[in-house]
């Protein structure tokens, strides 16, 4: 087992470290590792040649995609259920910060300007009663609820859809009303439907907090989704795969797991929609934008080099940058890639014209962009200027006839200098 092994890295990414002669993790890698892999945002700063960038090829959190799993798990987000499959937070149907994990039970959205909702993949209609449950897993502005697929994902601002808030408010039609009580980390939000009697009602860690609306009659034939919107904020929710927190009185509500199939209609919002649909082959999975082709070359080389022990299925990457035939690009766009590497005018470009969708992206990674991060674990290993070993420069001096390379008697690396 290699030392990156150790550190909880998969064993093929860790034999093809050993081979490019990484017998131990650097001082950013050790220290940053560890931190990725727990989950959360890392900000570091590190010399040029420290290992940064092998170290967010190597290293991906327990609920994120790896290199070896792109292709294998990347068909749960485009394969439609029908009634009796599971239920989770539809990532076809969502707004556009609004992030979802693979088994579509996380939902994470990170703007601190704007809300972002989205909808369950599956809804109730009938005359039974329902219930699911949300927890708040980390600090911000949470609303969830119930809306019908006439709702905007902005829930609570339409006649179409129910939300109650953290900050005590119940909200339908814009109308926000004092509720309950304020919520907040760790609080388990019990969301209950009665379609027999057009209720809605909410607890808060067990504690019912008594009816909230009345579904108007004509909205009670309507299908009825598990709905939620946030705002830097994040949400778990357990629709009754698994056993709730705050179970309701036997006998009464059922998970929306446990509705009968003849109850359950799948939404209209998934994507190819066919069953067993495969992935498109111009949509990858993770998607890894450098700020200079240089960077963008290099990160790419770092991925061929990884990826070497991976197979069944193999990973398929490609380089996007300026510079190059586009359509070359494009050509190996059709053909299928599961990690794209490039500068941000080239994916424009793409991105804009349809030539690159992002409608399947798991992974992303932006690089240089420690601006855009909220509440990251600082790690610096900067320390005063140094330039290590692994980096070679040297100094030329340009001359009319001649060139001359000089090196620096204070370094044990030379300076490269054009003049």
């Amino acid at each position: 087992m290699t030392a990156f092994e150790e550190m909880a890295v998969m064993p093929e990414l860790g034999q093809a470290v050993e081979e490019m002669d990484w017998s131990l993790p650097t001082d950013v890698q050790s220290e940053a590792i560890p931190m990725i892999l727990g989950g959360g945002d890392v900000l570091m700063a590190a010399e040029t040649g420290s290992g940064k960038t092998g170290k967010v090829l190597v290293a991906h959190p327990p609920d994120s995609v790896s290199l070896k799993d792109l292709k294998g798990k990347g068909k749960l987000l485009t394969k439609a259920h029908g009634g009796g499959g599971k239920w989770k937070m539809n990532v076809y149907d969502r707004g556009d910060a609004m992030a979802i994990d693979p088994e579509g039970s996380l939902c994470q959205a990170r703007d601190p300007q704007g809300w972002h909702g989205t909808r369950s993949n599956k809804a109730v209609t009938g005359k039974g009663k329902y219930y699911y449950e949300a927890e708040v897993t980390d600090e911000g502005l949470c609303r969830v609820g119930w809306s019908t697929d006439k709702a905007s994902l902005d829930l609570g601002t339409d006649k179409f859809g129910y939300g109650f808030g953290g900050t005590g408010k119940k909200s339908y039609g814009r109308q926000f009303d004092s509720y309950g009580e304020a919520y907040g980390m760790n609080d388990v939000i019990g969301c209950y439907l009665d379609l027999e009697n057009g209720d809605i009602k909410w607890s808060k860690n067990g504690v019912d907090l008594g009816k909230a609306y009345t579904i108007p009659q004509h909205l009670r034939t309507e299908r009825f989704f598990a709905a939620v919107v946030l705002k830097n904020a994040e949400m778990s929710f357990n629709f009754g795969g698994h056993p709730f927190k705050f179970p309701p009185q036997k006998g009464t509500y059922v998970g929306l797991n446990q509705a009968p199939q003849k109850d359950v209609i799948e939404s209209r919002i998934m994507g190819s929609g066919a069953v067993n649909a495969k992935p498109a082959p111009n949509a990858p999975q993770a998607i890894i934008i450098e700020p200079s082709r240089e960077l963008a070359e290099q990160t790419f080389t770092q991925i061929q080099k990884f990826k070497v022990h991976l197979s069944n299925p193999s990973i398929r990457e490609l380089l996007i940058i300026g510079g190059v035939n586009v359509k070359e690009q494009v050509d190996v766009l059709q053909k299928g890639v599961d990690i794209v590497v490039g500068t941000p005018g080239r994916l424009e470009d793409l991105i804009s014209t349809g030539k690159l969708t992002l409608h399947q992206v798991r992974f992303f990674v932006l690089d240089e962009a420690e601006r855009l991060m909220y509440f990251p674990t600082w790690i610096d290993l900067k320390g005063a200027d140094a330039v290590p070993e692994t980096v070679h420069h040297v100094i030329k001096n340009i001359g009319c006839n001649s060139i001359q390379i000089q090196p620096i008697a204070s370094m044990k690396t030379r300076i490269l200098w054009k003049c």
